[in-house]
């Protein structure tokens, strides 16, 4: 499916002259920039959106939409965009542990009996979609450019544009350099933001990457549902991306191995396939033949907000968690509709107003970002760690999850979106400790229960370390 048609050629969209102010300015036409500048186009404001490159993007990940993503785009008028891409209806997760496994329904609503629906892609087809919905919405203008740097006022205390490089036209090698003013710039340039730095602080851990590529005609166990292997030394995701195509990505910490001189195939080939469900294996096998091996690291970047007037940054450039619950989508969405209501009217004129309101912003997200960020990295620690109080703590959530009824009802309701309490997040993660030192002493004779109690001190003080510092993180501006 070829997603460039889809864009409307850029010899017949009109070139801003150079000077050009507009109401806002958003670098990047990833999920958030475009989604972002639909939204405030439509509440009659002036968009000028900026993408280095309008070709179909080609990444393996940002692949898998939550249920709560799913409702922000329909909340966004943006349902649409999730039509004619050969997307997958997503109804929960399986979990798989050597030869056991657990089924993880996403939430039914009680009043509709509906269940909740997430939708699995190719990443590239939908963020063209999100594209295409921009370009026809009046008062945006997409401009392919590479954003060079931000323009300031002479007392360098706000930003008021951008100075950007573009080519004459889609054929041409000559370039050349523009700039663009308005009161309010909207970095959104995603997880390699090269404007980060500048406006905040904090910087990226990445401990892992991912190695992904597409397996052909494959039978999953769980038709419909994301997977998640607990593999070792890490955990394993796999889940279908359209009719033919499944995603799998492994994950790698520490040092990845070299692919230029086959050890990373060879890894992937002597200690990942055996754990996989033998019904995947002769697939993975051909694909890991064919396909191109493709790495992204796992990176986590704590929230903030940046102190300089006329600017905010959004996204993946202000905010990232490990990739294995598949929420940053849903966070970027969900944050669209709190900007929508914070910066509604004329605010955005009023940059002092504005910084008032993006506090205010940056306080409400939190009630959905804080859980998904909170247990993507928690989640994450408990299935790769090689400790073996995470290990009691990995076998334990297993367990918890294979009981059924609440045990899976609260942790899918946190992972897809819907459930928006940290205090729900703080209970399954404590319950789930106590269960892993419930079990300890279930399989421990009488003569071993005075060793057992230290170790159920030293579990549960892991547990604490595991959690305690990421809700921290998410604590502080």
């Amino acid at each position: 499916m070829p997603g460039n048609a889809l864009i409307p050629s850029l010899a017949t969209v009109p070139v801003p002259e150079n000077g050009s102010t507009f109401d806002i300015i958003v670098v990047g036409a990833g999920v958030l920039g475009s989604a972002f500048a639909t939204t405030f186009a439509k509440q009659s404001k002036r968009i000028l959106l900026l993408e280095r490159d309008l070709s179909e993007p080609d990444r393996i990940v940002g692949e898998l939409l939550q249920p709560g993503g799913c409702k922000a785009l329909k909340e966004l008028g943006l349902e649409d965009c999730l039509e004619g891409i050969d997307a997958v209806p997503t109804y929960g997760y399986g979990v798989i542990r050597g030869s056991e496994h657990v089924h993880i329904p996403y939430l039914t609503d009680p009043i509709n009996g509906e269940q909740d629906q997430g939708r699995s892609f190719h990443h590239g087809r939908f963020i063209q979609k999100l594209r295409t919905a921009a370009s026809q919405t009046r008062n945006v203008t997409i401009v392919e450019a590479t954003v060079n740097e931000v323009i300031r006022d002479d007392d360098d205390v706000r930003v008021v544009g951008v100075t950007c490089t573009q080519k004459k036209d889609t054929s041409a090698s000559a370039s050349f350099t523009t700039q663009y003013f308005a009161p309010l710039t909207v970095i959104a340039d995603g997880c390699f933001s090269k404007f980060r730095k500048q406006f905040s602080q904090k910087p990226v851990e990445t401990t892992s990457h991912f190695v992904g590529f597409v397996i052909k005609d494959v039978q999953l166990p769980f038709p419909n549902h994301g997977h998640v292997i607990l593999a070792e030394p890490s955990p394993i995701l796999m889940y279908q991306i359209s009719a033919k195509d499944t995603r799998i990505l492994v994950d790698v910490p520490g040092r990845l191995p070299s692919a230029s001189s086959g050890a990373l195939r060879s890894y992937l080939e002597t200690a990942i396939c055996p754990q996989l469900p033998e019904m995947v294996q002769k697939n993975f096998m051909l694909a890991l033949e064919t396909e191109r091996l493709r790495s992204m690291p796992n990176s986590f970047l704590p929230p903030s907000t940046s102190t300089d007037l006329g600017v905010i940054l959004l996204g993946d450039a202000m905010n990232m968690r490990h990739p294995l619950t598949g929420g940053g989508m849903t966070v970027a969405l969900n944050d669209v509709v709190y900007l929508r209501d914070f910066l509604e009217g004329d605010v955005t004129r009023d940059q002092e107003e504005t910084m008032v309101q993006m506090e205010l912003f940056f306080w409400k997200r939190k009630e959905l970002s804080g859980v998904i960020n909170v247990l993507a990295q928690a989640l994450y620690a408990l299935f790769s760690g090689a400790d073996e109080d995470l290990i009691v703590l990995r076998d334990g959530c297993f367990s918890y999850f294979k009981m059924g009824g609440e045990c899976v009802a609260g942790p899918v309701g946190l992972l897809s979106g819907i459930t928006r309490r940290r205090t729900v997040l703080v209970y399954h993660f404590y319950a789930v400790a106590l269960h892993s030192i419930w079990l300890m002493f279930h399989r421990v004779t009488w003569a071993d229960v005075p060793a057992t109690f230290f170790r159920a001190f030293s579990v549960m003080w892991t547990a604490c370390v595991v959690l305690l510092p990421v809700m921290w993180s998410e604590c502080k501006a």
